[in-house]
């Protein structure tokens, strides 16, 4: 009986945050209905766990039949690239290889002043993976230690830097919540950026504590993930997919990539507490050296040209 009670709580908490992020409620009315739907709602999962005690059999067949019904209606709501996005993530990148040379469609060159006043600049532009040398990892904390967004930076020799984020995918006028992040609120979108875009934006405008760690890899695994880049913004762009603040995040997704370059790379709690990643890094031998925090750094170099190179040293 008590683990029939703690399922059916279970259920009736998912069927909760389902009914509270995807109805409507967008106006007066339709507000008053969401909120009518979680009242029916909790209170028959609560008459169900009631009756369930009582061995009364007949209100909880009801609600399972309800449970099946908003079941079915999830299966309904499917991802999709047709919604007006934040300028931000408004655009995919995808790109082509011919030998070394990958020339990629799209990649984001904002001039941010703060986060509601920037220019807007999307530009093509070429990468030769022969002349790939570097590759950091950028912990971006925003919500305490434990919570980071992971980014991905690739140094070529000309001293260009290329940043790859997994990223929700956000409507205009929309900001993240991690609980939303579990309903299927959200989109994923792969964004490549220059660096003096995508870092300095979180730690200049966006007031985010940055750490920045230098891996050790060989050229040939570099490319490998450089490629599998390209192949995950490939897919998205053909299929949207949902985030999924538990499964399909900024940390696991690259994990999932890095995993099929290194087949043996441990699953490790940090890849969820994403603000000790560092850590799991050091501890797997991924570390060229130790971290670097570079948030005053960021702040200093402000919007010079050499940003990067600021940011190093």
């Amino acid at each position: 009986m008590l683990l029939g009670s703690l399922i059916v709580a279970a259920l009736a908490a998912w069927g909760t945050g389902a009914l509270w992020f995807q109805l409507p409620a967008i106006h007066t009315t339709s507000a008053i209905l969401r909120k009518l739907a979680l009242a029916v709602w909790i209170a028959g999962s609560l008459a169900a766990l009631v009756f369930l005690w009582r061995r009364s059999w007949l209100p909880p067949a009801v609600w399972l039949v309800a449970l099946l019904a908003m079941m079915g209606w999830w299966s309904t709501i499917k991802p999709s690239h047709n919604r007006l996005w934040a300028d931000d993530v408004a655009r995919m990148v995808t790109g082509t290889v011919d030998g070394s040379i990958v020339t990629l469609d799209l990649v984001r060159n904002f001039d941010w002043r703060t986060d509601d006043d920037y220019t807007v600049r999307w530009e093509p532009r070429q990468y030769d993976l022969n002349q790939l040398r570097s590759v950091d990892v950028a912990l971006s904390y925003w919500m305490g230690p434990a919570i980071a967004h992971t980014l991905v930076s690739f140094g070529f020799a000309d001293g260009r830097y290329l940043t790859f984020s997994i990223e929700i995918r956000k409507e205009r006028g929309e900001s993240f919540d991690a609980l939303a992040g579990f309903f299927k609120r959200y989109e994923t979108v792969l964004i490549a950026a220059d660096e003096r875009d995508i870092l300095r934006v979180r730690t200049n405008v966006r007031g985010e504590d940055m750490w920045l760690y230098r891996l050790r890899m060989p050229p040939e695994m570099m490319r490998s993930l450089f490629l599998a880049y390209l192949d995950e913004g490939e897919q998205l762009k053909r299929e949207p997919r949902f985030y999924d603040t538990l499964t399909a995040n900024c940390t696991t997704i690259v994990y999932q990539m890095a995993k099929r370059i290194s087949p043996g790379l441990p699953l490790d709690w940090r890849l969820l507490a994403s603000g000790y990643l560092g850590d799991y890094l050091k501890e797997i031998g991924a570390l060229a050296g130790p971290g670097q925090h570079i948030t005053d750094k960021a702040r200093a170099a402000g919007t010079a040209q050499n940003f990067s190179d600021r940011i190093r040293h």
